[in-house]
């Protein structure tokens, strides 16, 4: 454990940075749940479940949480798997 002023106060946040950045990405994969599992449904809910799922996605890049690069894979990825659900279902 740290003993100096500095050092127990930077534990302090990194606990604190630990439980935000765990309940960001437990939030992003129960998205991307919701969405891999409305592609199967109409098409206007997996568009809005994708829709939501993108901005928490960026969210999370944006506050430090994903790299940059990782968010728009995982997004893409999503899109991809949304897009040829649906052409499926036309088809």
């Amino acid at each position: 454990m740290a003993n100096h002023k500095s050092a127990l106060k930077r534990a302090r946040q990194n606990e604190k940075r630990r439980l935000s950045n765990k309940m960001i990405k437990t939030r992003v994969k129960n998205l991307v749940k919701a969405t891999r599992s409305a592609a199967d449904q109409s098409p206007e809910t997996a568009q809005a479940a994708l829709r939501e799922a993108m901005s928490t996605i960026d969210k999370a890049a944006t506050k430090g949480t994903l790299h940059r690069k990782t968010a728009a894979r995982r997004i893409g990825r999503l899109a991809r798997h949304i897009f040829k659900a649906q052409s499926g279902q036309t088809a």
